[in-house]
């Protein structure tokens, strides 16, 4: 099959990477792109001889989140109800078809893994990080939470109020010891170091990886994860509703980069690093 905004290919030993392809938009979530994501996730899920999958980001980093340039209320990649407060349900839903797949899904991140970014990494089995990786969702200083609420579960209730009252970023060796990644890298050994890891998790029959898989999942379920993250939706679909929220919505569609600017000029970070 062709793509035009991923790469799919066939490593060694069972192993199957997908390279979000969007360099010169920083690998940013467009719905085309999500489309073809999901569809070859589904169809390596269904290929015998893909055992485990490493979602990765071609050029400087890995997805710096959705593509605000974008309309993404069009051509969604599966059905939603676009009633008010639609897009956090449709983004979870697509989290958990990854959650659900049988198949491993490993996050391979360099680079930026910014909001929508964070919430792909999220929602694989494993996530493996560059030691200088920017992970972050600068989104909470002007418009709204996280779409996919899943911070407090992976890094704690305080690490996660911190990064949600700031909006600061984390590293990639900081998201290993908080617990966001599993483990951190050089960034010229991460390729090679995250291929080994998905090579091991290959050589295991696919049927027995396939109840390991849900076994760690179910226990999350029944501490609540998937309830509470569906029902963080409802808090996001609320932000919409803010006086913040809309005048930056506005401030968005007038000047997409000066709105960014203005969001973050004040922390110094970001797009706004080494700026005056």
């Amino acid at each position: 099959m062709e793509y035009q905004f991923i790469e799919f290919r066939k490593l060694e030993k069972g192993v199957g990477q997908i390279l979000l392809n969007r360099p010169n938009k920083r690998n940013a979530l467009c719905n085309p792109l999500r489309q073809e994501l999901f569809n070859c996730l589904e169809e390596c899920d269904k290929d015998k001889e893909v055992r485990a999958i490493i979602i990765s980001g071609n050029g400087s980093c890995f997805c710096a989140g959705y593509d605000l340039s974008y309309d993404n209320s069009k051509d969604l990649p599966y059905h939603a109800n676009t009633n008010d407060g639609f897009w956090p349900r449709h983004v979870v839903e697509g989290a958990f078809k990854i959650w659900d797949l049988s198949t491993p899904v490993i996050a391979q991140v360099h680079g930026y893994c910014l909001a929508g970014g964070t919430e792909l990494a999220a929602s694989c089995d494993l996530v493996y990080v560059a030691n200088d990786a920017e992970i972050g969702y600068p989104v909470v200083r002007s418009m709204s939470p996280p779409d996919n609420q899943f911070f407090p579960w992976l890094i704690g209730m305080r690490n996660a109020m911190e990064m949600m009252l700031t909006g600061e970023s984390i590293s990639g060796i900081e998201a290993e010891q908080l617990g966001f990644a599993n483990r951190s890298f050089e960034e010229k050994e991460l390729s090679k170091e995250v291929l080994k890891i998905a090579q091991k998790i290959a050589q295991v029959p696919a049927d027995i990886q396939a109840i390991n898989k849900r076994s760690i999942h179910r226990q999350m379920e029944i501490m609540g994860l998937r309830n509470g993250i569906r029902a963080g939706t409802e808090l996001q679909a609320l932000a919409m509703h803010s006086r913040s929220t809309k005048e930056h919505l506005q401030e968005l569609s007038s000047n997409l980069k000066e709105a960014l600017t203005k969001r973050d000029k004040e922390f110094g970070d970001y797009r706004t690093k080494d700026k005056d």
